[in-house]
């Protein structure tokens, strides 16, 4: 975000409910009183999840830690220890115990020895005085977790007779049925999942939704046309169309299929993604495999050199003319090849060839790969798992990767680099979430960013830097070269194993940050970073991209400098200028960096010592956010997760077979997560880590040892700092939507969190929560059920809420408005005995703060 944006909070978005009653009527401010544009015209404001209270309890040694969140909408200002705004009456068993102000968390030292071991605590939020909200009740956990119950699939058997099993692996999270509340996404992956580099055949992966309780929603069946592993499939999770309600989009295939059960756990649907018109008239069937065997390979390759002379590239005279010529072997055939020539082609190529370029050569072996047939993106309704619409996957793949260098290489990978997959969600528009999908980051790049109304997937910019071109398909160093498109032929390889969305330039929308380039919002480069090559380097004094990379980190790093810096780590070795770099998020340049002639690996940010201003960072040593040289070697580079009562942060660590644990640099260790793993091999990622409930402050899902459940764990240490949940940060949601994407990375802020956080420096979003209604009209029915509302007023104001909300579905701010300015005054009309007084205030905040959403 820009300097100017970092430096003011918005005007007061919470009403005081004090204002607004008057001797029987109801004044409304005049910002709030509908918007001046007309009454069709869209609704305004980033679009964020409506969400309750999230209250937790947790039994400690020192009483009961309460935790609770605070939305952004009831921000008001801000103080040196935190934000202003609604403060809250905490209730053990229906009696007021606490008035809390400064926080949203409370430790209720009196539990042990007042309360019974069934203590139920409620929230209240109160404005002015005035209790305008009550939240449902809770009792506590008897430790700082709880475990979220999971269905695990049954094993199976590969066709060459490998049985594997199940873990469960990554997660994502939304609000699927508009309660407020998030319901969990889990990806299980089977035992034989593989890197996209690996030979050999996996089981199919599936994706779970469950609710909180552990009840089992749908299933999605990938089926054997999705590979299973890291780079194969990323699920995003969000809701893309403002309905208040969780859509899941991701790549599919022929034979995916998506399961629904009922509240007994019994299957009430089942159906398969719908092959597009011209698959079927193709062909293509859902029970169609496309795994090839290492026969099914050896014939590809059959196919493959038998139709040589017609590849484009040869036809073009870009690619030698012949196999010999491209083997480097005298003339022994004529063209097209005959049958036998291809086969006898195909066994010098397997047997003397490809081991000749690298002994691990060995494709002989090569199975369980997926190099052709259709692909396929879809979007799945979040509560059913119903798939909505299907559309074929783009890019596709063109080929088995001979165009995308995966034989240009010494170690020959067929299906490498052109299986490579990233996704992420991203506001590109500033106010609606649109899903981005993308293929290819070592050589071309492509990426599409998509749209979804409700009922249709609209692209809304397509980027693709077009194949490196190389002289030999079969030697060739496509790595690092450039592509065929004029416009984006400097994004090739520039993509990492995530990406991330960031506001970079301050213009209210995001870009995309594509590993060591940026795509502008309207899917034009932003800038694609590059350095002088140092001495000792392949190349010294010479031009070179930064490159590719496998962790990169985006936020505000240092809040001494304007906007937002990149931190990341980089793979090229003596081809790159650095090893790891800082940049300055707007136009990618260096700020300081260091070469390392080798592929550096593992690099992560985060504020572990509150004596040094911004956020330290590490990869070969550590370093402040300003680039000064500190002592000591960094934590961990699994991931960071925000766990302390100060603001710092702490790191996730475990891998393998290893207890996970949370870590703090000067404290030690602070949690030892007893009987849990992590996942994705030696990278160690917890399932998920997000602000899922409670406070600010991030949770930590990671599977049981045996995946019989997620446990979840919250921190109790009580702190003093009053922000609003992360989750109403429109970088952090989108930052978690992709979190599960390849290689997982911490999710960040789009302002400045750490231990000496100026508060009045954070941003509070201009937000529209589409299920503010939905909520308001919970509240409403909830009164009347308790005899706060009778009579004619009843059907009055229930029409006034109904109507406003048809008006939100059809996206029409000023008729949402006036609706609930209608519902305003005829609350304020006092009749006696149809509306209690508690009622009236209550509502009177409720529908005033969604009038102001709408303004």
């Amino acid at each position: 975000m820009s300097s100017a944006q970092k430096t003011a909070v918005p005007a007061c978005v919470a009403l005081a409910t004090g204002a607004l009653l008057a001797f029987g009527g109801l004044s409304v401010p005049a910002a709030a009183q509908g918007p001046g544009s007309g009454n069709a015209a869209p609704i305004g404001g980033v679009q964020l999840e409506y969400l309750d209270r999230g209250l937790v309890a947790a039994a400690t040694p020192q009483g009961v830690f309460l935790s609770w969140r605070l939305r952004a909408t009831e921000v008001t200002g801000a103080t040196a220890a935190g934000l202003t705004g609604t403060d809250f009456t905490v209730y053990r068993d229906g009696v007021a115990i606490a008035t809390v102000t400064d926080s949203t968390n409370f430790l209720d030292t009196d539990a042990g020895s007042d309360a019974a071991p069934g203590a139920r605590y409620s929230i209240a939020a109160v404005v002015d005085g005035a209790e305008v909200e009550v939240s449902a009740e809770v009792t506590p956990w008897t430790q700082a977790f709880t475990d979220l119950p999971l269905t695990k699939p049954s094993g199976g058997v590969t066709p060459v007779g490998e049985a594997y099993t199940y873990s469960a692996s990554d997660m994502s999270v939304g609000d699927v049925d508009g309660d407020g509340s998030y319901e969990y996404f889990v990806k299980w992956e089977p035992s034989n999942s593989k890197d996209v580099s690996q030979i050999g055949y996996t089981g199919n992966t599936y994706i779970d939704t469950y609710t909180a309780a552990g009840r089992l929603l749908s299933r999605v069946d990938l089926g054997v046309n999705i590979r299973s592993g890291a780079h194969y499939t990323q699920f995003m999770v969000s809701d893309f169309d403002g309905d208040g309600r969780s859509e899941m989009m991701l790549k599919t295939a022929p034979g995916t299929k998506t399961t629904t059960y009922g509240p007994d756990g019994d299957v009430t649907s089942e159906s398969f993604v719908t092959i597009p018109a011209a698959d079927v008239a193709a062909g293509v069937t859902d029970a169609d495999d496309y795994r090839l065997s290492d026969d099914g390979y050896y014939e590809h390759v059959v196919g493959m050199f038998k139709g040589w002379q017609d590849h484009p590239e040869v036809v073009a005279s870009t690619w030698p003319a012949t196999l010999e010529e491209a083997f480097g072997i005298a003339p022994r055939y004529e063209y097209p090849l005959s049958d036998a020539d291809a086969r006898a082609m195909t066994d010098y190529f397997m047997d003397v060839y490809a081991p000749s370029r690298s002994a691990r050569n060995n494709l002989r072996a090569f199975e369980g790969f997926i190099v052709d047939g259709p692909e396929y993106l879809s979007v799945f309704e979040g509560a059913s798992g119903v798939e909505l619409e299907t559309v074929p996957y783009e890019p596709d793949r063109g080929d088995d990767g001979l165009l995308w260098g995966d034989y240009a290489m010494a170690r020959i990978e067929p299906g490498n680099r052109v299986n490579r997959f990233l996704a992420g969600v991203a506001y590109l528009d500033g106010e609606n979430p649109s899903a981005v999908f993308a293929r290819g980051y070592y050589t071309r790049a492509n990426v599409v960013a998509y749209s979804w109304d409700g009922e249709r997937l609209t692209k809304d910019w397509t980027v693709d830097s077009g194949h490196v071109p190389m002289t030999n398909p079969f030697n060739d160093g496509p790595h690092g070269g450039r592509g065929s498109s004029e416009e984006f032929g400097s994004l090739t390889g520039q993509g990492f194993h995530s990406l991330s969305a960031a506001d970079v330039d301050g213009d209210g929308r995001q870009e995309i940050v594509y590993g060591s380039a940026t795509i502008d919002d309207d899917g034009s480069l932003l800038y694609s970073s590059s350095d002088t090559l140092p001495a000792g380097s392949a190349a010294p004094g010479t031009e070179a991209k930064l490159g590719h990379g496998d962790a990169i980190h985006v936020t505000d790093i240092d809040p001494d400098r304007p906007g937002q810096e990149i931190f990341s780590v980089h793979e090229g070795a003596t081809g790159a200028p650095y090893g790891w770099a800082m940049r300055d998020a707007a136009d990618g340049e260096v700020l300081f960096g260091g070469y390392t002639g080798k592929d550096t690996g593992r690099g992560m940010i985060g504020d572990i010592d509150p004596a040094v201003r911004g956020l330290e960072n590490w990869a070969v040593g550590v370093r402040s956010a300003s680039g000064q040289v500190l002592p000591g070697n960094g934590p961990g580079t699994n991931m960071s997760i925000r766990w302390a009562a100060d603001g710092t942060t702490q790191l996730v660590n475990g891998t393998g077979n290893q207890t996970t644990t949370i870590d703090d640099a000067r404290r030690g260790r602070l949690l030892t997560a007893t009987d849990t793993r992590t996942n994705n091999g030696t990278k160690g990622s917890p399932s998920l880590v997000a602000d899922v409930f409670g406070d600010w402050r991030e949770e930590l899902l990671v599977r049981t040892a045996d995946s019989s459940a997620i446990r979840i764990f919250t921190s109790t240490e009580v702190t003093d700092r009053k922000l609003y949940t992360l989750m109403h940060d429109p970088q952090y949601r989108a930052e978690i939507a992709r979190q599960n994407t390849a290689y997982n990375q911490p999710a960040y802020t789009s302002f400045y969190l750490a231990s000496d956080t100026d508060f009045a420096d954070v941003p509070v979003p201009d937000a529209f929560l589409p299920g503010a209604i939905p909520a308001l009209q919970r509240q409403f029915e909830q009164l009347v059920g308790a005899g706060g509302i009778s009579g004619p007023a009843v059907q009055q104001l229930r029409a006034s809420l109904d109507q406003a909300q048809r008006a939100v579905e059809r996206d029409q701010a000023g008729n949402a408005a006036r609706a609930v300015d209608t519902f305003l005054d005829r609350l304020g009309q006092k009749s006696p005995g149809s509306v209690s007084d508690d009622a009236r205030t209550a509502l009177a905040h409720s529908g005033a703060v969604v009038l102001l959403m709408l303004a």
